[in-house]
């Protein structure tokens, strides 16, 4: 029942409800959810946010008020600024001289490679250095004064402050600088941007700079170490290749006095000598046939006949002879001559041949000789030649390199020099501002859906009725009161008010809720205690008093027997009574003046509560009560909690089933449903109790409970 309402939704229930008890299908559990549940209602939603909106508004003052404070307070102001830095890709040699290291490419690469220099731990040490950021507290935490966490922990433990060295402390501040550097090559450009956040606008300039310039100046060092090392390299190459030189030349002046070869020339002309005395050879050996042949023949003709010796001889002299003596003793010791001759002849030849073939051996032994001299000569010639032209060839660029020394150039120059800022880069206060509105309104829409979600219960008739397919026969409010005793006095003391109007709407629909007879037994139950059952009964039995009925209020809750904290009584006889035939129901009764009705209170008993209201006895007294009262109404213990109600249900007319406004959960309905429909009760009617008309009000549901509840004022008097 609902706290203080000045209006009334008693319009709702009607004489039409009693066509919809009869006429609607019973669900006695919410099982007919749809798939319309998972569908998000974009007005429902928007609606619940405008009646949080004040929650909202809050968390979005509260949020904005933290990031005020935030971006005020706490955050340290950084400045930043700015350097930057062109690269020369193509430099303007003063010299044309081959440089040592090669000027910087001009691909994204070679690019991406100076940025990277730019944040390598070797560069930014010489910024520390040049700039002395170890004595700077902001980039050296060992001068920076201990946090109180920090201090606390030491005097815990007993332990004092370190002091870093020297190598910690560069580390430290190098670790720090890179934290707050950050640079960029601008797209298709050959700019470089070196941009520094510092807590001091003058140090963040003057760091750009520094690490521009120092940037520049490890370029010059690193290309002057690198001919200086290139120099040291080639004097020490050039003084050996010297040497190698002169130990080249000795041999070949060495060999050459050595050798009988003066040039290729000689060993040519040797090589026509031989050929020659080959040809000879080859002739006397042909002439060497011959004469053989021809000194054969003349030993094999010394039988022939003079003419044969002739002819064979072929000797104009020994045909003269034999003409003019005839073949004689003349003619005889001539042919023995002429064979002599041959035979001198043949000897001659092959004595020649001899000679021939020993000239030709010693020609080719010295070709031979002076051939493998001339090749070992042209050697080290070569090997001279290679020596001295390599050693011009360093000698020379020794002389470049030393050259360059003096006119080394940086790969990049400074374009701008950092401008010192005006207003700090961070907190960017605005942005705070207006994140904190955006969280704050996220913090409090998110807060507020969540509150809604973890609601569970029912607000509206409407939804109750369309979850359990059961008619809503009352909604009562939350009673202004502060204990039961009260409740009972303020409806009795105001009967034209909202609350007293809305349980004779109750009233109407139970006596309307049969067209067959009026309703004699009413049982109320619930799902779970301190959900104003009890008091729902004790205002319908007032209510009904007003009638003019004759009612008794039956303490059905023989458990924890709450009547006490109504009535004043002490050691009265009760329902335990009445059953065991110790008394009447007439004695046992108690009449309350302001109730005006009968009430039977229940008295404690170790027997088990179910089983005495499933025995024979109680049944018999219920159907007294029946014959003796017009209204009979049982208030009994919650279903969820104890088989009672179930047992009670299957002997009423009419079984009301109280549920608590925004409080009892749908699973908890459904499962006291489920009790009820598991023995085969029918339940009647749903009561909407407690209804807080401020809650209403927040729910967007009126400006009370009741769809019409505005229209309440010109009726009720609270």
């Amino acid at each position: 029942m609902a706290k203080g309402s000045k209006h009334a939704q008693h319009q709702q229930i009607s004489v039409n409800e009693k066509h919809v008890s009869l006429d609607r299908p019973i669900r006695q559990t919410p099982q007919n959810a749809s798939s319309d549940d998972d569908v998000l209602d974009l007005g429902a939603m928007l609606r619940t946010l405008w009646r949080k909106k004040l929650w909202i508004l809050a968390s979005v003052i509260l949020a904005t008020a933290l990031g005020a404070f935030y971006a005020y307070k706490v955050v340290v102001p950084k400045y930043r600024a700015t350097s930057v830095v062109l690269l020369d890709t193509a430099q303007d040699q003063l010299v044309d001289l081959g440089a040592v290291l090669p000027s910087l490419g001009s691909e994204s690469e070679a690019i991406n490679t100076e940025v990277e220099v730019l944040k390598s731990r070797r560069l930014l040490e010489r910024v520390v250095t040049a700039a002395d950021l170890t004595q700077d507290p902001e980039f050296n935490g060992a001068l920076r004064p201990l946090s109180f966490k920090a201090r606390f922990k030491n005097f815990v433990t007993g332990a004092t402050r370190p002091t870093p060295t020297q190598e910690q402390q560069v580390t430290g501040a190098v670790n720090a600088l890179l934290a707050r550097i950050s640079v960029r090559n601008l797209p298709k450009t050959y700019i470089l941007q070196i941009t520094l956040e510092t807590e001091n606008a003058a140090k963040s300039a003057m760091l750009a700079d520094t690490m521009a310039e120092q940037y520049i100046l490890y370029q010059m060092d690193v290309k002057f170490e690198a001919t200086r090392d290139a120099s040291e390299w080639l004097t020490s190459r050039v003084a050996d290749l010297q040497i190698e030189l002169e130990q080249a030349e000795a041999r070949l002046a060495e060999f050459s006095s050595n050798s009988e070869v003066v040039s290729i020339e000689t060993v040519q002309a040797l090589e026509r000598q031989l050929k020659e005395l080959r040809d000879r050879l080859q002739t006397m050996r042909a002439s060497l046939v011959t004469d053989t042949e021809q000194l054969n023949a003349l030993e094999n003709a010394q039988d022939a006949t003079p003419e044969e010796k002739i002819a064979l001889a072929g000797d104009p002299r020994l045909e003269t002879i034999f003409r003019e003596n005839g073949a004689g003793p003349a003619f005889d010791a001539r042919f023995r001559q002429i064979l002599n001759l041959a035979d001198i002849q043949v000897q001659r030849s092959q004595t020649q041949i001899e000679a021939l073939m020993t000239s030709i051996n010693a020609r080719e032994a010295d070709i031979a000789r002076q051939s493998d001299e001339l090749i070992q000569l042209q050697q080290l010639t070569r090997e001279a030649e290679a020596s001295r032209l390599l050693y011009e060839y360093f000698l020379s660029r020794l002389k470049e390199t030393s050259a360059q020394e003096g006119i080394q150039r940086a790969d990049s120059r400074i374009l701008s020099n950092a401008v010192l800022p005006t207003f700090p880069s961070e907190p960017r206060k605005t942005l705070i501002l207006a994140m904190s509105i955006m969280l704050g309104g996220l913090i409090g829409i998110a807060g507020v859906l969540l509150w809604e979600m973890r609601k569970n219960g029912y607000r509206l008739p409407e939804e109750l009725e369309e979850d359990t397919g059961l008619p809503v026969m009352g909604q009562l409010p939350l009673l202004p009161t502060s204990n039961r005793r009260e409740a009972l006095e303020y409806l009795s003391m105001k009967p034209t008010s909202s609350a007293a109007e809305a349980v004779r709407n109750l009233r109407t629909s139970i006596l309307l809720s049969s067209m067959d007879k009026t309703p004699k037994v009413i049982m109320l139950s619930s799902a779970l205690p301190g959900e104003g059952k009890t008091t729902v009964s004790f205002a319908l039995a007032q209510n009904f008093v007003g009638l003019g009925k004759k009612v008794l209020l039956i303490e059905g809750d023989i458990r924890r027997r709450v009547f006490s904290q109504y009535l004043d009584v002490k050691d009265a006889k009760g329902m335990m009574s009445v059953l065991s035939g110790e008394t009447t129901l007439t004695d046992a009764a108690i009449h309350d003046p302001v109730l005006g009705a009968d009430i039977l209170i229940s008295e404690q008993t170790d027997a088990n509560a179910a089983d005495i209201l499933s025995s024979q006895q109680f049944k018999t007294f219920l159907e007294t009560a029946r014959e003796a009262y017009d209204i009979v109404i049982i208030d009994t213990p919650p279903v969820l909690v104890v088989p009672d109600a179930r047992v009670v249900a299957q002997l009423v007319d009419t079984l009301l089933f109280t549920v608590h406004w925004d409080k009892t959960s749908k699973t908890q309905l459904a499962n006291a449903l489920r009790m009820f429909d598991t023995v085969g009760v029918r339940i009647n009617g749903l009561v909407l109790n407690q209804i807080d008309p401020k809650g209403m009000r927040e729910y967007g549901y009126g400006d009370s409970y009741g769809a019409y509840g505005a229209y309440g004022s010109k009726y009720y008097t609270n």
